[in-house]
């Protein structure tokens, strides 16, 4: 073999070598970036399972309990012969209400962005009031001209409960029972940011609880 073909055979074979080696170059590039790519659309998934899990565990009702009293004053008049004549009949009344105010926060509705990592509360439903009274009589006075009838039972339940719902208005329940949303509201916010996530409410990033304690109370 001459000079001149032992000079081609060895650019060939340097040729070859470079082509194998970019080749295999490329096969451990494109093989990094397959499993790699794996490797992270495991995590989002993973965390994006573990984050609607937590709203899952999150999604339950919380309930605040409160017990009112009054004291009711019923009276009604029934009058004849334009006025000259009346028959009154009257009754006092112990209310004893148990009150209920209810977050169901299954009903929260929200949107996971797995890419940017970011959960967003849409809308938190209103609070549930329920409202179970116990009335008793007492000092029932009324004639036969005037009578109780099942219409003035009925009135004087609707007063009571106007008369509750009054007392509840100007109570701490509805406050008590906002902190405790607050206070389960803060374990996704405490897990969102464990896990580099950030929480959203409407679109209105949420850092700490009083940011949250705002956005809701406000």
């Amino acid at each position: 073999m001459g000079p001149t073909e032992k000079t081609k055979t060895s650019v060939f074979t340097e040729i070859r070598k470079w082509f194998i080696l970019a080749l295999i170059a490329l096969v451990l590039f494109f093989g990094y970036k397959y499993f790699t790519k794996k490797d992270e659309t495991s995590t989002v998934e993973y965390d994006t399972a573990l984050i609607e899990q937590q709203i899952k565990n999150v999604g339950k009702l919380v309930v605040t309990e409160g017990h009112f009293a009054e004291v009711l004053t019923y009276k009604d008049n029934k009058k004849y012969l334009g006025n000259l004549i009346a028959f009154e009949k009257k009754a006092l009344v112990i209310v004893n209400a148990d009150v209920t105010v209810g977050f169901d926060l299954s009903l929260v509705k929200y949107d996971i962005d797995s890419i940017n990592k970011v959960v967003n509360i849409i809308s938190i439903p209103k609070e549930e009031i329920k409202i179970s009274t116990d009335l008793k009589y007492y000092d029932t006075e009324s004639s036969r001209m005037n009578e109780f009838t099942g219409e003035d039972y009925n009135k004087i339940a609707k007063i009571a409960k106007v008369n509750i719902a009054k007392k509840i208005a100007n109570s701490p329940l509805k406050k008590n029972a906002k902190n405790r949303l607050i206070s389960e509201l803060s374990k996704l916010l405490i897990v969102t940011k464990t896990m580099g996530w950030k929480l959203q409410y409407n679109g209105e990033e949420m850092d700490k609880e009083t940011d949250l304690g705002l956005k809701i109370k406000g």
